[in-house]
């Protein structure tokens, strides 16, 4: 059994731990309202944008845009595909990085990986990915894509959207997808997300999926001029939700993290007070045998 020194040095140690943990408990709290509140207070003029894409398409079925675009010519091995891919920039959430990377692997594996283009948020995806093409040399990773996830902001879902869209219109890429974190309940569904080409059967769908048929509409100055002004402010939208969904993911997995190691930290110290009161018992009985030892013994010399 250890010495009473050394598990009042232990309990101190938990102690301590107990305290960093509970904080850490506590700013992920706070993070976590901050960055819904901030997603609520944006939500309605996205909704807003999407019903407004959902009536242009209505009015205008054979309409030709850009985004649109499947490039169906080319093959699927040949395809250029970009993932962004959203991470945290630091651990201690349990399995939340594990599940995100986990999922961007198999997608890699079935876009056969050597036509991959990868746009990581986070600090830990980035450092994942560099020494996984370290080992294989397949996907490419965008190194000027240095964003964190700390705190998302329109602004930055903006920058992201302008460069993927670029990327698009270039044919540097052919698809754009979204991987990121989302809640679903109580659990944590790593998913992805479509981004570009945008499918018309996401906008002005009948229940049964056929195109719903109204007259056509006039548009000033045209609809296609129309719709490239609202398709990257919607891609924006898009990429901001994901950001904020993946960034309370992210916070709430801490929280439950924090919050087991808390209750972890508790229990050992319980179990080290009862080992320290033991080893004292233990001392202050052999110090009260020796001195009634040593009291018989002079006893017996007199």
């Amino acid at each position: 059994m250890p010495n009473i020194r050394e598990i009042r040095e232990r309990i101190d140690s938990i102690q301590q731990i107990l305290k960093i943990t509970n904080a850490m408990y506590l700013i992920s709290s706070s993070k976590l309202k901050k960055a819904r509140k901030a997603h609520e207070n944006t939500r309605p003029y996205f909704e807003k944008l999407q019903v407004t894409l959902d009536h242009i398409l209505e009015h205008t079925p054979h309409m030709r845009q850009l985004y649109f675009e499947r490039r169906s010519d080319i093959p699927e091995d040949k395809r250029k595909k970009g993932f962004i891919v959203i991470t945290a920039d630091k651990g201690l959430c349990g399995s939340y990085n594990h599940n995100v990377l986990k999922l961007a692997e198999e997608e890699l594996f079935k876009a056969f990986d050597n036509n991959c283009y990868l746009f990581v948020l986070g600090e830990v995806g980035r450092l994942y990915f560099k020494r996984r093409n370290n080992d294989i040399d397949h996907s490419t990773i965008d190194g000027e894509f240095l964003y964190t996830t700390q705190n998302p902001t329109l602004y930055r879902a903006r920058e992201i959207a302008e460069l993927v869209l670029e990327k698009f219109e270039k044919k540097e890429l052919d698809d754009v997808y979204l991987i990121f974190t989302d809640m679903e309940g109580n659990e944590f569904v790593p998913k992805t997300v479509r981004l570009l080409p945008f499918e018309r059967k996401h906008f002005g769908v009948d229940k049964d999926g056929t195109l719903k048929k109204l007259p056509k509409a006039s548009f000033l100055p045209s609809p296609e001029v129309v719709m490239n002004y609202l398709i990257p402010n919607y891609a924006k939208g898009l990429i901001y939700g994901a950001m904020v969904e993946a960034f309370c993911c992210e916070q709430q997995a801490r929280m439950t993290a924090m919050d087991a190691a808390t209750n972890s930290a508790k229990d050992m110290i319980r179990e080290m007070s009862l080992m320290y009161n033991r080893a004292r018992q233990a001392a202050i009985t052999q110090e009260i045998t020796e001195v009634a030892a040593g009291a018989n013994a002079l006893r017996e010399s007199e």
